[in-house]
């Protein structure tokens, strides 16, 4: 499984990526808000800062709802830099978009997903990414990580070649049960990635070695 980092800020980036697990970015107008960037030359100078941070996919968000947007927007974003995936919502003109882009050569990122019918629909359309959310399925009352499962085996069923990225991360107990589940990618936090470092155990057991250290110096 795939670890990207669900961030615009360039220092949980760069703290990220120095573990050497990093393979990815994803971000979206929120995550850029943030962080306080705004307007567009702006916000396409911070993605082409990432890119060179980062050797691996970085999933940059279309704001436009209409198609003829969409594809004006991810045309300019994909022409940023060679890893740039343009994340566009699931809607109708979105699905539309996708397929443009998948025939024009363009890798996206279908993002907000919250069930299987939706996927599909991404996939069909050719799809690089699906991003379910996990952590917003789990506080509407339903199973995020049960809609990783259904999708791994409709996927494997199908044969679609589409990437499940499971989002909205809350935890490191989610990361663990998306890898379970058989998502492709995780994007989550920087502290749901360094939560998985963390066991009372491994701090006991380095504490007692380096006492006992102590006695040979």
């Amino acid at each position: 499984m795939k670890f990207f980092i669900d961030t615009a800020n360039l220092n949980q980036i760069r703290e990220a990526n120095e573990l050497g697990i990093l393979d990815g970015v994803t971000t979206n107008p929120s995550l850029m808000a943030k962080e306080g960037i705004s307007g567009e030359q702006a916000v396409m100078n911070h993605y082409k800062t990432i890119c060179e941070m980062v050797d691996g996919d970085i999933s940059a968000e279309v704001i436009s709802t209409d198609f003829e947007g969409m594809v004006a927007e991810g045309k300019k974003l994909a022409a940023i830099h060679e890893n740039i995936v343009v994340k566009v919502p699931l809607i109708k003109d979105g699905i539309k978009a996708i397929k443009w882009f998948s025939e024009n050569g363009i890798r996206t990122n279908c993002t907000l997903i919250f069930s299987a019918g939706q996927a599909i629909l991404a996939a069909k359309a050719g799809a690089t990414y699906v991003s379910p959310f996990i952590g917003r399925i789990d506080d509407s009352g339903w199973d995020g990580i049960e809609l990783i499962h259904q999708l791994s085996n409709i996927f494997s069923i199908q044969g679609f070649k589409t990437e499940i990225l499971a989002a909205s991360i809350r935890n490191p107990n989610h990361i663990i049960k998306c890898a379970e589940a058989g998502a492709d990618v995780c994007t989550c936090p920087l502290d749901s990635i360094l939560g998985l470092l963390k066991h009372p155990l491994t701090d006991i057991g380095l504490a007692k070695f380096l006492e006992d250290a102590k006695k040979f110096a």
